[in-house]
C-alpha cells in the first residue's frame, strides 16, 4: 500500500545540509501495523510528513496504492489525504474555534457529507476514544491528553486506508494509551487500514506488527534495550 524507495528530505543550516531522511526505502502492506522506534531529532516525523505527501522529496520516491505521490497534481494530492489518509500529529492541529464534535466531522464535511450524518459519525468515533461527553467542548477546555484522543478521533473517523500517527499517545496517561493503542491495532484486521506510527516509547511499540529502529534519518534495527521491551 505504502513504498518508499530510497527517499531523501534535506534541510539547509548554517552548518550545512541535515539530512532528515537519508536514503530510506520501506514498505506497508494492508492490514499492517508497523512502528518506527528511534529517539527525537531521528527523522521520524519527517517520514510521515512524506508519507502524507505534506513534504516532497529531495530525492527518491514515496507511492501510495502505486501511485507516486511527487507526480500527483494538487487536487489528486488534496483527494488522498481527504479520502484515503488519516493523519494524528504530535501537535493535535486541532481548531480553536471549533468544539471536540466538530473538529472531529470536519474531515468528513470536507468530503461533502450531510452535517447530520457527520455530527453521528464524530460522536460515534469520540465515543470510541472515550471522550463522547467532552463533544461540546472547545479544545481550550481540554486537557492535553483529551486533545489527543480528539485528533485520534478525527484522523480515524474518515474509515482511512492508511493511518500515520506521530507520538500518538505521548500526552496519555498509561491506561488511557492502552486503551487507544488497543483500538489502533484492531483497525488492520477489521478494515484492513494499515499504520504507520512513530514513537519513542517501546511500550508502544509492543503493539505492532512489525518495528523498524530510526537513527540519524536512516532506518535501523531496534536497539537492544528496545528489543528487550518489546520482546522481539
Amino acid at each position: 500500500m505504502l513504498e518508499l524507495e530510497k527517499a531523501r528530505r534535506y534541510y539547509a543550516s548554517p552548518g550545512g545540509a541535515v539530512h532528515a531522511v537519508d536514503d530510506v526505502s520501506m514498505s506497508v502492506s494492508a492490514g499492517e501495523l508497523v512502528a518506527i522506534f528511534g529517539p527525537s531529532g531521528s527523522g521520524k516525523s519527517t517520514l510521515l510528513l512524506l508519507a502524507a505527501g505534506l513534504l516532497r522529496v529531495d530525492a527518491g520516491s514515496v507511492r501510495f496504492e502505486g501511485s507516486d505521490l511527487a507526480r500527483l497534481a494538487k487536487p489528486e494530492l488534496l483527494a488522498y489525504r481527504r479520502m484515503k489518509l488519516g493523519f494524528v500529529f504530535q501537535g493535535f492541529n486541532l481548531v480553536a474555534g471549533l468544539t471536540a464534535e466538530e473538529n472531529v466531522a470536519m474531515p468528513l464535511l470536507l468530503r461533502r457529507m450531510h452535517h447530520r450524518e457527520a455530527g453521528e459519525r464524530a460522536r460515534a468515533a469520540l465515543d470510541d476514544v472515550g471522550l463522547l461527553h467532552r463533544a461540546t467542548h472547545t479544545p481550550a477546555k481540554l486537557s492535553g491528553g483529551e486533545q489527543q484522543r480528539v485528533a485520534i478521533a478525527r484522523a480515524l473517523v474518515g474509515e482511512p486506508r492508511l493511518i500515520l500517527a506521530d507520538e500518538p499517545t505521548g500526552n496519555l496517561d498509561t491506561e488511557t494509551g492502552d486503551a487507544v493503542l488497543s483500538l489502533l491495532s484492531g483497525l488492520p484486521r477489521e478494515r484492513g487500514a494499515a499504520i504507520v506510527l512513530v514513537t519513542h516509547d517501546a511500550r508502544v511499540a509492543r503493539y505492532a506488527n512489525r518495528v523498524l529502529g530510526m537513527r540519524d534519518g536512516r532506518l535501523t534495527e531496534p536497539d537492544l534495550e528496545a528489543q528487550a521491551a518489546i520482546g522481539r
